[in-house]
């Protein structure tokens, strides 16, 4: 009889998961407290409890209770896996901000933003330099009065588009990129990606630049924020030092600025409220979970945590290997360490130590993501053999290692293989300016540019003598 997985949260990675559970024969259930998609899906279902069973140390069950249109039910579950992620809860840090209470304008999170017709000939506030709180500053930018937004830290703002045209993920995010970053000492790399975030504007000159340039932060994605800053429509300022009832005070500034809206796009923090925190226990904005996965000091691995985690990269590829190998921890294909060897992995996980070299991942849930994919995609036999490959494929090994890190290379081989993956590899760029060139030019041939395509090629077979000598 297959094993019954109890799936709470129907998001992305709540979706990987029961694909991953059907592919190995799994029974899944899912179960979504919304009324969007789900999987074997229970809309409007609220998980109340997820509870070990009496007899679990022999049995490794779990007793979940829901609460559907005020009917509570029971159920039985060999295994369960969480994919609630880390954005559940809106961060409203108002004691942080001196005079609140006593605004007599309008304040809400992020979350809560719709449509930016609220902002029209209106004075804004965005409180949080990160994607989301910059999106909205940019969109109240077109139709308010005047748009301000607030930042501690700084940030890094990279456009969408990158060298030659090329979609920034797709040029950065490489196998021979990341090889070449851990290669170099962190502040060397620290200096090249300061280099060249500043070659498309000095984020100095803007008011940007991140005070903390050692520390990784996500960098902000948007085309549009140095176009308003620099025709006046967006307004950079430090941190608010006091609300009034129609107005703040910034930091080093004594002056007053009137604001009628003012949106806290401060973050989340996430929580299982669901659970015993003597099976998951969140501190410092962390859990201690094996792999970022598993609670280590389970007797029973039959919990798992798919999505909290905060790679430099794609989270829904992430989630996806994340699944597929806690999906065969959960059948038994896969055996974990024992506990003690597990737990001390955590706990050095959880000092954050920076190597030295490469980026530094110094906050909570930050990793790499090729290098953690990688880690993954090894226990489960999926990552790609560019040695073997090289001798049987070089043409898809020169891709894999030079080309964008997409995930059809995860699933080249191993469990999950799709038969489809080489060809989507090959022909990726093919499909990536299908959408641009809807204007075909004709492009004289050059010599110049023929000898410097053999060249490269030359250099390239190099560089990879040199990397894998």
């Amino acid at each position: 009889m297959a094993k019954r997985v109890a799936i709470v949260g129907a998001g992305a990675t709540g979706l990987a998961s029961i694909k991953c559970c059907l592919e190995e024969g799994l029974k899944p259930t899912c179960f979504e407290r919304s009324d969007d998609l789900g999987g074997l899906w229970r809309f409007t279902t609220k998980v109340c409890s997820v509870r070990k069973r009496p007899d679990f140390t022999a049995t490794g069950q779990w007793e979940v209770v829901t609460l559907c249109e005020g009917k509570q039910e029971s159920a039985i579950f060999d295994a369960v896996m969480v994919c609630t992620g880390f954005l559940t809860n809106p961060n409203l840090p108002l004691d942080s901000f001196p005079g609140i209470n006593n605004f007599k304008g309008q304040y809400f999170h992020s979350r809560e933003y719709k449509h930016p017709d609220i902002f029209r000939d209106k004075s804004v506030l965005v409180i949080g330099m990160g994607n989301s709180g910059t999106d909205i500053a940019v969109e109240a930018s077109h139709l308010a009065k005047k748009v301000f937004l607030s930042t501690t830290g700084g940030a890094w703002v990279i456009s969408r588009v990158f060298d030659s045209g090329y979609p920034w993920d797709m040029v950065f995010m490489t196998r021979f990129q990341n090889t070449f970053r851990n290669s170099l000492p962190t502040p060397i790399v620290n200096w090249l990606i300061a280099k060249r975030m500043n070659s498309w504007f000095n984020h100095a000159n803007y008011g940007l630049i991140p005070e903390d340039r050692v520390q990784l932060r996500e960098p902000v994605l948007n085309d549009e924020l140095p176009g308003r800053i620099i025709t006046g429509k967006v307004l950079i300022k430090p941190r608010v030092k006091e609300v009034k009832e129609n107005s703040v005070v910034f930091s080093n500034t004594p002056k007053e600025e009137p604001i009628d809206i003012i949106v806290f796009a401060t973050g989340y923090t996430f929580a299982f409220p669901f659970l015993d925190e003597t099976v998951v226990k969140v501190e410092d904005g962390q859990a201690s979970l094996y792999k970022y996965i598993f609670p280590a000091h389970l007797p029973k691995p039959t919990l798992a945590v798919i999505g909290l985690i905060k790679p430099l990269g794609s989270l829904l590829p992430t989630g996806d290997t994340q699944a597929r190998w806690a999906v065969r921890v959960l059948k038994g294909v896969i055996k974990l360490p024992p506990s003690s060897i597990m737990i001390e992995e955590v706990n050095e996980r959880k000092k954050n130590k920076p190597s030295g070299f490469g980026l530094c991942y110094c906050k909570a849930l930050e990793t790499d993501y090729i290098t953690y994919i990688d880690e993954l995609l090894t226990a489960i036999n999926a990552k790609p053999n560019l040695f073997s490959l090289l001798l049987t494929d070089p043409r898809l090994a020169l891709a894999i290692f030079f080309g964008p890190c997409t995930p059809y290379q995860f699933r080249l081989t191993g469990p999950g293989k799709w038969e489809g993956a080489r060809n989507a590899i090959m022909t990726q760029w093919d499909r990536t300016f299908k959408a641009t060139k809807t204007r075909i030019v004709q492009e004289s041939p050059s010599l110049f540019a023929s000898l410097l395509k053999v060249f490269s090629f030359l250099a390239l077979l190099v560089a990879i003598f040199l990397i894998f000598l």
